[in-house]
C-alpha cells in the first residue's frame, strides 16, 4: 500500500502526543512542544506550570518512550517468529520466553528476600526476568537441535512443554505467596508500564534496538524461507544461521521487554497480521511497518489502561487481550473457512 509508512508514523506521533498530554494533569500539544524546545535552549513563549513540566519529563515521557520501544519490539519479533514458523498465528511466546520470565519473576517476588537478601528489588526483578526468558529459550533451542540442525516442529513442541513446566512451577511458588506478593504477581503477569522510568528506558534500549535494527537484515532470507526450507537452501539461504539469528533476536528483545513490563499479550500476533493485509507478505516492508504499528498500538493501549478507570490503573495486558482475543478468533475462523474450501 502506497503511503503506508507516513500514515503509520503519523499514528505513532499522534498516539505519543495523546499519551503524553492526557491524564490527571492535562498538557496540551503546544505545551509539550514548548517544553521540548525549552529543554534544548529555545523559548517559544508558551506558558506551562512547574507541575506540568515535572509530570511530562519524569512520568509521561519515559512511559510513552517505553510503550513505543516495547510495542515496536514485540511486533517485530512477532514478524520474525511468524516468518520462522511460516505460520501467521505464531508469536514469541511459542519458544517459552514469557513463561520463563514469569517463573523467574515470581520466584524473585516471593522468595527474593530469602534467596537474594539485599539484592531483592525492582532492578533485581527485571534482571531475573530477563535471565529467565533467555534460559527458557536456550532450553527450547537445545531440545530442538537434531543432528546439528534446528527442527522447527520439535521447537514448537518443546516450547509448549517448557511453557507447561514453567507454568506449573510458577503455580507452586505462587501458593506460598502472601497477599501483597499475590497482588504484585497478578499485576506483573498481566503487564503494566506503571513503573516506567528513564532507567528502564535506557536499560532496555540496547536490547530493543538490537532486535528492531537486526531483524530487517534477515527480511530477504525470511521471504525465501516462506517457500520452504529446502527451496530456501537451494536459493543460497543458510537456513540454520537464519533460524538461530531470528530466535536469538526475539529472545533478547522480548526478554528485555517482559523483564520491564511483564507479560503483554497479542501485540506480536495481531499487529503483523493486520499489516500483512495492507503491506503484503514482503518482510522488507512488513518488519518496519509492524514496528510502527506495534508502537502506536501499545502507546494507545497504555493510555486507555491508565485513564479508563482513573485513578485505578488497569493492567495493559487486559487492554491488549480485549483487542487481540476477538481478532485471534477471527483469524481462526478465517483459517477454518479457507481449509473448508480446499
Amino acid at each position: 500500500m502506497k503511503g503506508l509508512y507516513p500514515i503509520l508514523i503519523a499514528c505513532v506521533l499522534l498516539a505519543a502526543i495523546l499519551a503524553a498530554g492526557i491524564g490527571a494533569v492535562q498538557i496540551s500539544p503546544l505545551q509539550i512542544l514548548g517544553m521540548i524546545f525549552h529543554k534544548i535552549g529555545f523559548d517559544l513563549g508558551i506558558h506551562y506550570n512547574e507541575m506540568q513540566e515535572t509530570v511530562f519529563w519524569v512520568i509521561r515521557l519515559p512511559r510513552v518512550l517505553l510503550a513505543v520501544l516495547i510495542g515496536a519490539t514485540l511486533a517485530v519479533c512477532g514478524v520474525g517468529m511468524q516468518g520462522l514458523f511460516r505460520n501467521p498465528l505464531a508469536d514469541p511466546g511459542l519458544i517459552g520466553i514469557g513463561s520463563g520470565a514469569s517463573l523467574a519473576a515470581v520466584i524473585t517476588l516471593v522468595l527474593g528476600t530469602s534467596l537474594l537478601g539485599g539484592l531483592s528489588g525492582q532492578y533485581t526483578l527485571n534482571v531475573m526476568a530477563f535471565l529467565g526468558a533467555l534460559a527458557s529459550m536456550i532450553a527450547v533451542y537445545r531440545i530442538s537441535r537434531q543432528e546439528g540442525k534446528t527442527n522447527v516442529a520439535i521447537m514448537l513442541l518443546a516450547g509448549i512443554a517448557v511453557n507447561a513446566m514453567a507454568g506449573a512451577l510458577t503455580g507452586l511458588v505462587t501458593i506460598s505467596a502472601n497477599e501483597q506478593q499475590l497482588r504484585s504477581i497478578t499485576f506483573w503477569s498481566m503487564g503494566s508500564l506503571g513503573g516506567a522510568s528513564w532507567s528502564n528506558v535506557l536499560g532496555i534500549l540496547p536490547f530493543c534496538a538490537l532486535s528492531i535494527i537486526g531483524m530487517p537484515f534477515f527480511a530477504k532470507s525470511l521471504n525465501a524461507l516462506s517457500l520452504g526450507e529446502s527451496d530456501a537452501g537451494h536459493l543460497g539461504i543458510r537456513t540454520e544461521r537464519l533460524k538461530n539469528s531470528v530466535m536469538y533476536l526475539c529472545a533478547i528483545g522480548v526478554g528485555a521487554c517482559v523483564a520491564v513490563s511483564g507479560i503483554i499479550v497479542f501485540v506480536g500476533l495481531v499487529v503483523p497480521h493486520i499489516l500483512r493485509m495492507t503491506a503484503g507478505p514482503d518482510h522488507k516492508k512488513l518488519i518496519g511497518a509492524s514496528a510502527l504499528g506495534g508502537a502506536a498500538l501499545l502507546t494507545l493501549a497504555d493510555l486507555v489502561s491508565r485513564t479508563i478507570a482513573a485513578p485505578v490503573e488497569i493492567p495493559i495486558g487486559i487492554i491488549t487481550s480485549v483487542v487481540g482475543g476477538p481478532f485471534f478468533l477471527y483469524l481462526l475462523m478465517k483459517e477454518k473457512k479457507k481449509q473448508s474450501l480446499i
